[in-house]
């Protein structure tokens, strides 16, 4: 992971964990145990980083809740 990717990844934990007032470790947690983390943001950041930061958390927060690492 380079740079750029590990900055980006620190910023959506950082910015989950404010929306949805959980702290980072739970939700590095959660994002590493549903796949979410290394199978979608990482090698999806070329494309998430272009989105705006509400429309980032709307996608992040929604895909949580198909994996089933968040309640509906």
């Amino acid at each position: 992971m380079d740079k750029k990717t590990l900055e980006f990844v620190t910023y959506c934990i950082g910015k989950l964990s404010h929306e949805l007032h959980m702290s980072q470790k739970e939700i590095y947690g959660r994002l590493k145990r549903s796949g979410i983390l290394y199978d979608y943001i990482v090698p999806s950041y070329d494309v998430l980083h272009t989105f705006s930061s509400r429309y980032l958390m709307e996608d992040l927060t929604e895909y949580m809740k198909e994996k089933g690492v968040l309640a509906l």
